[in-house]
Order: structure tokens, then sequence, then C-alpha cells
């Protein structure tokens, strides 16, 4: 089954549609010597002068240079290609139409996410600074700042499994689930038993995850089967043979919410590799965190915008809203939070802002793990900047990775970053697909946001942004304990990487935003 799922997606993936178009500029190319005749001559003046308005719109366009510089080159030196390809991935069917939909839904949102203004005017007595980065997470995300709300902090997936099953139980109103991945297996078999009896006993129970999920993971009227269980089930942006690309605005999130009191996210998926139960490449490290409290609130209207991107009624969404309740063990309260979203739509990077907000304003070290190492250049000067001023800037990343391709193109970075003070660390057991930040014991984040292009410009994403609650010295703990189990890299290493490795890496370097 793995083999024919894996066959699905080299068929119909990006990959496979690039290299059939790289075929057709060649046989064109070669045609066109062959053939030398009138009309080849003025087909290639119509490509050249499309080529042409196509670099020149690029050049005006508010876009990541990385991007700009891209497809320059792809459109230069294969205009046959390059056009209809970036116009491929530039204008995906409903795209406008998804994204104006979600600007209408925060709209309708907006009552139910204002800001306590007791809450603000107290954070702006205890940071001006902080305070400024909560006001761009409203105003810019529509995500306030709450400082009545409580956080575990899980340092695998295991815990946080032990803890969502028990939580599942729990729930006597509601469940709302949106995930990346669904796979079966020992972990989702579980979560789905308990959803179907919840369902029987009145729990209303929503279940929403990635078109990806068709191509290899789950069969096409898997919604169909959830139905009748009970469980409403969606997929989001349905993948359809090139029609859509693996890598453009999937929904990379992992939401759950239940009864409106408590809120998972992080990095776990629902499959068996995530808990170990499966060894696909070492020992997986991966990591989450449970709010509870009105913080809550934001990742409930999160999951409702997604949901109701192609509803056909009014959502009644003040009854999903949070209601008093008592905390469960080991949540910690205290100091300031904001779930916050990310939507490729809005024009605003959001989890690129955050982050480099951290690494910015660090006065004594920033702390990362990251399964991609995929930097532009604004990413890159910043975290040689921080390090030039003395600030401790080490990043985690897999010693085995999931991709052989991102591995090898992360290994771009590491000379320029190592040579300027920044310590690169390999997580030797096996892959760390954690997205973590964490900085000077006051501040960390924890999310879906990697520090790749997809991730920070491509994806819906989601993460909490933690200052001065304690979870944040658990999340610091749990980067210290990890770091134990990981290989330094140095310049010697980077040298003595194979030649075969190093060539493949930076020729990956042009397609990086896409990847």
């Amino acid at each position: 089954m793995r083999r024919i799922r894996g066959l699905w997606k080299l068929l119909f993936g990006r990959t496979t549609i690039f290299v059939v178009l790289i075929l057709i500029q060649i046989a064109v190319l070669f045609g066109g010597v062959y053939l030398l005749d009138e009309k080849v001559i003025v087909l290639n003046y119509v490509v050249g002068v499309i080529a042409a308005v196509v670099i020149i719109y690029l050049l005006n366009i508010q876009q990541n240079s990385s991007f700009k510089l891209m497809w320059t080159i792809i459109i230069v030196a294969t205009p046959i290609i390059g056009v209809p390809f970036y116009f491929f991935i530039k204008l995906q069917p409903g795209t406008r139409v998804i994204g104006e939909r979600i600007n209408e839904i925060i709209i309708e949102e907006e009552r139910l996410l204002l800001p306590d203004k007791d809450t603000v005017n107290r954070l702006m007595t205890d940071s001006g600074q902080e305070y400024g980065l909560f006001k761009y997470l409203y105003e810019d995300g529509n995500y306030p700042v709450y400082d009545n709300s409580g956080a575990k902090y899980f340092p695998s997936g295991e815990t946080k499994y032990a803890e969502l099953l028990d939580q599942l139980e729990s729930a006597t109103d509601f469940i709302f689930m949106e995930y990346f991945i669904i796979d079966k297996g020992e972990m989702w078999d579980s979560v789905l038993e308990i959803l179907e009896r919840k369902a029987r006993e009145g729990v209303e129970v929503r279940l929403m995850y990635d078109g990806t999920c068709m191509m290899s993971l789950l069969p096409r009227n898997y919604p169909a089967k959830l139905q009748a269980m009970g469980i409403d089930c969606k997929i989001f942006s349905p993948m359809r043979p090139f029609l859509t690309t693996h890598q453009n605005n999937r929904d990379h999130r992992k939401i759950i919410v239940i009864d409106g009191r408590t809120g998972f996210t992080g990095g776990v998926n629902l499959a068996d590799e995530y808990i170990n139960r499966r060894e696909r490449f070492g020992h997986w490290k991966d990591t989450a965190v449970m709010i509870q409290g009105e913080a809550v609130n934001n990742l409930t209207l999160m999951f409702l915008q997604m949901w109701n991107i192609d509803a056909k009624k009014k959502e009644q969404y003040y009854k999903y809203m949070y209601k008093p309740s008592r905390p469960s063990v080991g949540v910690k309260f205290g100091g300031y939070m904001a779930p916050f979203g990310d939507s490729p739509y809005d024009n605003e990077e959001v989890g690129k802002r955050v982050y480099l907000d951290i690494i910015n304003r660090a006065n004594e070290y920033v702390h990362i793990t990251t399964p991609y190492l995929i930097l532009d250049e604004e990413m890159t000067n910043a975290l040689i900047f921080a390090a030039q001023r003395g600030i401790d800037v080490k990043i985690i990343v897999p010693h085995i990775p999931d991709k052989k391709y991102a591995y090898v193109l992360a290994r771009t970075h590491y000379p320029e970053l190592i040579r300027k003070g920044v310590k690169i660390y390999e997580y030797t057991p096996g892959f760390i697909h954690a997205k973590n930040f964490s900085c000077d014991d006051e501040k960390a984040v924890v999310g879906t946001i990697n520090l790749d292009f997809r991730s920070l410009y491509l994806h819906f994403e989601c993460a909490v942004y933690f200052w001065k609650n304690a979870i944040v010295h658990d999340v610091e703990d749990d980067f210290q304990e990890t770091l134990k189990k990981c290989q330094r890299i140095t310049l010697k290493n980077c040298q003595e990487y194979s030649l075969v490795g190093k060539i493949c890496g930076k020729a990956l370097r042009l397609v990086a935003p896409l990847m």
C-alpha cells in the first residue's frame, strides 16, 4: 500500500511536473536548432517578450527577494517552462476565493476576540517592548494577549499523546481537531475510538485534515467513513493531480480544542512515528503544548476560520467560547501568552516576524529546534548579527533527515552561520521535528512553524507565544536535555561532507523557496 501511495505522489507531485516541463524545454530547444525556420524564430521572440514582461512584474511586486531571484533565474534560463510554471504556482485554482472567505470570517469573529483592557494596561507597565509585539499580533493577526491562562509543555510525542487521550475522554460538549497528517496505526486508532464513542454520546466532533493525506496516507473516501461514525469530517484543499502542488498553501496546523477549555498545538501529528511506535528515521523527537483558560479562544476561532471556508450556513461562534473551568494537573499559570496563526493570504508573515523579533531583541541567548533549516537572507542575517553581538545562538536540527534534499540544502547554510558564531547541533539519535524557540529565560514559542520557506511564507501555521510564563523554563530545560544527545557541527565537519552532497545542496538553493 505504501509503495502505491509513494508512486501516486511521484506521478502527481510538483517535482514530476517540473521535470516534464524541463523535458519540453529541451525538446523545443533542440527541435528549434534542428528546424531553424521562421516559425521557431518567431516563437522564441514571442516567448522572450513574455518572459521579460513577467520578470518586470516580478521586480515590482511585494515579495521576498529569494522568491524573486529564483523565478527570475528560472524564467531567464528556461522561458518556455519557466513562465507557465510560475503561473501554475502563482494562480492556484480557488486561492483567491479562499483568501477572501478567510478575511470575511475574521471580520465575523472580531467581536469575540477583543483584548482585555486591564491585561493590556498591565502588559504596557511590565514591558513596552513586549506590549509592542503583542500589539502587532492583535492588530495584524487578530490574536489578543491573555494573562489569565495556563500551559503545560510536553517534551515528547509520547507525553502529549497520554495527556490527549485523558483530555478527549473528559469531553462533554465538543471536540475540534485540525491536522496536517493523519495516518492509520496505534495512535490514530486509539484517538478515533474515543471520537466515535464521544459522537455516540452526543458530543459534537469535527475533524479536518490537509489534502496531502489523500496522496499517501488515507483513502479518498475516508470522510464518508467518519461521517458514518457521527464525526463531521472535512479535507482542506483536496489534492487533484496536475491542478495543485504539494508545497503551496497547505494546512500545516495541528490544533485540538476540547469544550473550549483545553487546546493543544505543537509539532506532533496523528501518526505512529510521532510517538515512536514506528521507527522511520531513528528516534523521533517532538514537542507540544496544552493551554487552558481564555487563551483557548484563539485556537477555537482559528479552527473555525478554516472549517468555515466552504460553509453553507452561519456559524454560531459564541457557543464554543471559553467557559470557566478547573485547570488540569501540571498546568502553569502566570505571565502572558498569545496563541496565533499565520496565513499565506494576508500578506503578513506573522510567524517570521515573531521569530525575528525574538532574535533581534535577545539579550543573552536564543535556542532553536527545527527539522528544516532553509533560510532566506533576512533570517540568516538576523541569526548572524545576534551571534556577532554576543548572543548565544544555538540551533538543533536532525542528524537523520526525513527528506534528504532538505538536509543537503540545510547544510549549505552551516559554514556561513558557524563562521559568524552561530552554533549548529545535530540530534544524533534520529529526527527532531520540534519547532521551538526559547530566549533569555523569559520568552518561548511552541508550535508548527519550521525555519523554512514553506512554513514562513506558504503554509497555514499556528503557535503559542509565551512571555514570563513558567513554561518558558520547561522549553529551555528540554532544549538543554536534548543538547546532550547532539553532535556539534564544526567547520571541519562541513569540509568533510561529501562533494556530491555539497554540489546538490548548492544547486537546490536555486529552488529553495519551493521546498
